[in-house]
């Protein structure tokens, strides 16, 4: 089997509980423009029980067609089965492209499928694009800690596969004049009970009252130089008369002064918000990937050659526990 023999990109549609989830629609968005580059189709690969309505939103928000598999089997995520089905429609249709998003998910269901087709994975991936020369996929992710990026490529095996991080590619803007349910294709998921290790008997959340940064327009983030868990209550004070949220980098995560779902970069999200206020933060370079596409950044910090100000569009020289309240204050005195 040559690769000339693989055409198409596909995304992989995650959803849970029958809610699509963010990244599946910036990695259409992508999707959409290597798909073009290539003059082949974008498909969506949705797998579920009874989600009908995500199908139709795949639709408008940029894919050319949907393969949807729904079984009660997969209902929930399990890696059997999704795994089984995923590299049943691959052997049968042979795409060239797979994107899957970094999410806990997909972290666990790339490398198994990868693994499954024989083919190659670039995991965490932050740039995706195409050769011009030789049509292959360039996939882009951090490498020694952040220290530099390295771009991959798989060019003797297909499909080519990768992760993407969350937050990195921007959703297409939605057209429902695009949703054709003829576009729409029901595939059988031919899953037995004997090919499954793991059955879902129950499905319980835990409800978890942590803010989704990479959702957020205006984000406070705090750094080694805040001091301690207690210094950060100022960043809070100072997030809600904005209107934001809280996030921190490794140092603060790693000191246990706010909870890891809020942590800002490499290790943690990537955000781009409206406005990302910088404080006691250095801008380590594993930082700095995680939230440069910031529309507008200001830093807070004593060490004006910090490697923050040079991505900052606004940088404060000082103390940070003198700075943060003074800007709070006037806030809260304009707000008046």
């Amino acid at each position: 089997m040559s690769i000339a023999d693989y055409k198409g990109v596909w995304v992989f549609a995650e959803q849970r509980d029958g809610e699509l989830q963010k990244v599946a629609l910036e990695l259409l968005g992508k999707g959409r423009e290597i798909a073009d580059k290539l003059g082949v189709e974008l498909t969506a690969v949705l797998l579920g029980n009874k989600v009908d309505n995500i199908a139709k939103e795949l639709l408008a928000y940029g894919a050319d067609k949907v393969l949807y598999a729904e079984d009660e089997k997969l209902a929930h995520y399990t890696t059997d089965a999704y795994t089984r089905v995923i590299c049943d429609l691959t052997n049968e249709i042979k795409p060239e492209v797979i994107f899957i998003g970094a999410s806990f998910i997909g972290r666990d269901l790339g490398p198994r499928v990868a693994a499954r087709l024989s083919t190659g994975l670039t995991a965490d991936c932050t740039a995706l694009d195409i050769e011009e020369e030789s049509g292959h996929l360039l996939m882009t992710r951090p490498a020694f800690g952040g220290n530099l990026m390295a771009t991959i490529m798989c060019t003797e095996h297909r499909p080519q596969m990768s992760t993407v991080r969350p937050g990195v590619f921007d959703k297409l803007a939605k057209d429902e004049s695009k949703v054709d349910e003829s576009k729409i294709q029901k595939v059988s998921a031919n899953l037995k009970e004997e090919d499954l290790r793991l059955k879902v008997l129950e499905a319980v959340k835990i409800a978890k009252e942590v803010a989704d940064i990479s959702e957020a327009e205006i984000l406070v983030a705090g750094g080694r130089g805040v001091g301690s868990k207690e210094n950060f209550a100022m960043l809070n004070e100072l997030a809600e008369v904005l209107g934001g949220t809280v996030a921190g980098s490794r140092a603060a995560i790693d000191n246990d002064w706010i909870d890891h779902a809020l942590q800002v970069g490499q290790t943690g999200k990537t955000v781009r918000p409206k406005v990302y206020i910088a404080c006691g933060i250095s801008g380590a370079i594993q930082h700095l990937a995680g939230m440069q596409d910031s529309d507008y950044i200001i830093a807070i910090n004593k060490d004006e050659d910090a490697a923050i100000m040079h991505v900052a569009d606004l940088g404060l020289v000082g103390d940070l526990n003198k700075i943060v309240p003074e800007l709070t204050a006037q806030i809260k005195a304009m707000q008046q």
